[in-house]
């Protein structure tokens, strides 16, 4: 009995470990194509996922643009969701990012925006994910 039961832990821990490092795999090569870029500014931290094409719509846009300065650039999005995010939850976080604005351009992918200061709509593009199969659905 206790031979059992010391074999079933031992597989159950292999299978474990075993699906644990596949993942992590699977997630580095996804992420291969992440390039952190700071706005024209420096003062905002943003990142591109993929390359965009050369003359695509995502290919003119920069970090830290406003949501209107990118509606009037390249269109408005097919669907946006909005969330909030976990910093708005502490009780002593008087900063910003507490809220996230993500829009979904069929054919192209998807950017999603940040509130830079705790009073402010999510306006600023920090991010960029080139996906042209990119949908509202999480």
């Amino acid at each position: 009995m206790y031979l059992r039961n010391w074999l079933l832990s031992a597989v159950s821990l292999f299978l474990l470990f075993g699906c644990a490092s596949r993942q992590k795999a699977e997630t580095t090569k996804a992420n291969a194509d992440i390039k952190a870029v700071k706005s024209a500014d420096g003062l905002i931290n943003g990142e591109i996922v993929g390359i965009p094409a050369p003359g695509s719509k995502f290919d003119k846009l920069k970090i830290g643009m406003t949501l209107e300065q990118v509606e009037n650039l390249i269109g408005r999005p097919n669907s946006t969701d909005s969330r909030i995010t976990g910093k708005q939850y502490q009780p002593f976080y008087f900063g910003g990012d507490t809220q996230r604005t993500e829009a979904f351009y069929k054919g192209e992918g998807q950017l999603t925006f940040s509130n830079m200061h705790p009073d402010s709509a999510a306006d600023t593009l920090i991010r960029i994910m080139v996906n042209p199969n990119a949908t509202r659905n999480r």
